[in-house]
């Protein structure tokens, strides 16, 4: 990955961040508030059984389907105890970005929220084999959802939830029952190889990436990509977890085309942005 030019680099972060802001300002639904009582000193869902292995989004910038079908994967399995690999293709091609601002859906980018609103409307995501990805060289297809051999939903999601912004307590909470969607800064992630990453620019971080946060050590934050598993920890990046959260500011949270009503400055909290937003869905 070292060996990518900047543009092509940049094909893997596909997260459209108007979008993203615009939502989070929309948002009329629940927040979660903890249920759990003593919280442990570290969690991993590696060793749980619910995560598949780690995938390879490709050049297509789809990172926000990849974090929500694994995502979608985890609590199924935690809820029905079988693991199954799910379609990122179908949410690809099959949800459209209805608002004019910053991406244009597809492996143009968009956001884990979209994604979950569209497979519960379409009534679930199906799995990986009847609807395998064929994006990875960076280009989405027509939806074929409705087609007799792909419209078949394995998992169906009932709602979702959102965890205060920028709380550590309430990511630490919520990992306890299951990995989280989270929104992160990775522009600085093509060289990572191992240990525990605090190379972000925490003084103006800006949010570009959507990944599965499945646990924490007394020190570090445990993070799935989709950059294969030849990138990082086997596919995985430790990211620092410090007793006291860096904040900074994202100075642009309206690159590309600006959306009505967006911020101009966003407070991004965590490594990397890593606790600034952070979703789970619920599984019917």
């Amino acid at each position: 990955m070292t060996d990518q030019t900047e543009e092509e680099f940049n094909l893997l972060l596909g997260l459209n961040k108007p979008l993203l802001y615009l939502q989070k300002q929309q948002y009329t639904g629940s927040y979660y508030e903890s249920t759990v009582g003593a919280i442990p000193t570290s969690v991993d869902w590696r060793e749980k059984g619910i995560l598949t292995p780690v995938k390879d989004q490709g050049q297509c910038g789809s990172c926000w389907t990849f974090g929500t079908a694994e995502t979608i994967e985890s609590y199924y399995a935690l809820k029905y105890g079988s693991i199954m690999d799910l379609s990122e293709q179908q949410i690809l091609d099959c949800t459209p970005n209805p608002n004019d601002c910053g991406g244009t859906g597809g492996c143009g980018g968009g956001t884990a929220q979209l994604a979950m609103d569209r497979i519960k409307a379409m009534g679930g995501i199906t799995t990986e084999w009847q609807y395998p990805y064929t994006s990875y060289f960076g280009t989405a297809e027509s939806c074929k959802f409705a087609d007799n051999r792909t419209g078949n939903p394995f998992a169906q999601v009932s709602s979702w939830t959102r965890l205060p912004v920028n709380d550590q307590d309430s990511v630490i909470a919520a990992l306890v029952n299951g990995p989280l969607i989270i929104n992160v800064d990775a522009s600085s992630w093509a060289k990572y190889e191992t240990g525990i990453f605090n190379g972000c620019n925490q003084t103006n971080p800006d949010i570009d990436h959507v990944v599965e946060l499945v646990g924490y050590g007394p020190d570090y934050w445990i993070v799935r990509n989709s950059w294969s598993s030849l990138w990082g920890e086997m596919g995985y990046i430790r990211l620092m977890k410090d007793t006291v959260v860096p904040c900074g500011t994202d100075l642009t949270p309206q690159d590309g085309d600006i959306c009505n009503g967006g911020p101009t400055t966003v407070k991004v909290c965590g490594t990397c942005g890593v606790v600034y937003d952070c979703t789970f869905p619920t599984i019917s």
